[in-house]
């Protein structure tokens, strides 16, 4: 490569300084902007063979992330090509909501969760706004800065919509809840129908009379029913004001759901206790930097060399467990914080969540031949892209 290749010239301007973690597609480092000092994440995505072609998630990641300007959604810097990757670069966040839940040194107050839960809408109100859906919300990708500020991250499967002409694939991925009373990661749903029955198992099997247009959905398959469990045993330290909000956001009917926008005026914010300001919201500790020597202008930077084979792991209850961030899509711009095994006594939470470990008989199933056909009706949706 050319010494006048623009792409290298860019290249040359990050110095790497340690893996953050690794996907399938990609890896995230930490880097410095030798032009500014600026500390960054980059994103680097391999393009693969030129058989397969262009990584489309990487470039409707790159077009959505230009139009969104908003501080509670995390910045795209700089975008390049170089020796056949992709490279995305973005600020460099600290943590996630997913390290502050499972620390079990810290305890969130009521006023604590209600200002992430808070900057969560605000960003996804921005989104909506602007005609894109995440469709990947989870805590691992809602990422928190140094000064606090919580920012929606990972738009790999994010989309516009608005035209009624745009058809979309189904979106299928695990949902996971972190139990900080058992210090454990409970899956909630291994599978689409899976996931779909441990929610109706939770929220009760949604009926007809609650949500008229279920029945014209496509692929809809009828489940066994079950009754919807009262709110106040699924999140018994909540106020009613919490729960009168949760009730709206859990509507199965999209029609009658409340909105982003309509949530974040909904009196539970303005009622006592207000929001925790951000920079003083309680953070996981900042983990020891791997030694690296510091920038020398004289020497040149060490240049997105390739990754190394080495994958991050994190302590799990019965082991070790990867931390391999989405599998598709590389989404962790930060520092993991690991699961602190400390014998402290754990911070209560607000939800039950034995009701998602039960394995009761009234469970909702669906035939076999149901299952083989919907699986089919997936498989086939996955293979076109959209």
């Amino acid at each position: 490569m050319s010494d006048l290749d623009p792409s290298k010239k860019v290249a040359d301007r990050y110095l790497k300084r340690e893996v953050l973690g690794e996907g399938t597609y990609g890896v995230v480092y930490k880097a410095i902007d030798t032009q500014t000092g600026q500390t960054v994440a980059i994103k680097k995505i391999r393009l693969g063979k030129q058989k397969e072609g262009v990584n489309f998630t990487a470039l409707r990641e790159i077009k959505i992330l230009k139009e969104l300007k908003d501080p509670n959604i995390i910045e795209l810097i700089d975008s390049f090509p170089h020796k056949g990757n992709l490279h995305l670069v973005f600020e460099f966040m600290e943590t996630d909501l997913e390290a502050v839940i499972r620390d079990r040194n810290i305890f969130l107050s009521p006023a604590d969760i209600k200002s992430y839960l808070q900057m969560t809408l605000q960003g996804l109100a921005y989104c909506h706004k602007k005609w894109v859906l995440h469709r990947d919300m989870k805590p691992n990708n809602l990422l928190i800065g140094s000064n606090g500020q919580l920012k929606l991250a990972d738009f790999g499967l994010a989309r516009i919509f608005g035209s009624p002409d745009r058809r979309f694939t189904h979106q299928v991925s695990k949902i996971f809840v972190i139990s900080q009373e058992r210090g454990k990661k409970i899956v909630m749903g291994s599978s689409d129908i899976d996931q779909l029955g441990k929610i109706f198992a939770a929220f009760g099997t949604p009926a007809p009379s609650q949500w008229l247009d279920m029945v014209y959905l496509p692929d809809y398959v009828e489940y066994q029913y079950v009754p919807s469990p009262p709110f106040r045993s699924l999140f018994p330290m909540a106020s009613d004001d919490a729960l009168d909000l949760l009730s709206k956001m859990f509507t199965y009917d999209p029609r009658t759901r409340i909105s982003a926008v309509q949530a974040l005026d909904h009196r539970y914010f303005s009622s006592a206790p207000l929001p925790t300001e951000p920079s003083k919201l309680p953070r996981p500790a900042p983990k020891k930097e791997s030694k690296v020597s510091d920038f020398n202008p004289h020497e040149g930077p060490t240049v997105l060399s390739p990754p190394r084979k080495s994958r991050r792991v994190m302590p799990g209850r019965d082991g070790f467990e990867e931390n391999s961030l989405r599998g598709d899509n590389v989404g962790d711009f930060r520092q993991t914080a690991g699961d602190n095994t400390g014998k402290s006594e754990p911070a209560p939470m607000s939800i039950d969540f034995s009701i998602f470990g039960l394995k009761s008989p009234n469970r909702p199933t669906i035939n076999s031949a149901d299952r083989s056909h919907l699986k089919r009706k997936l498989d086939l949706e996955f293979q076109q892209p959209e």
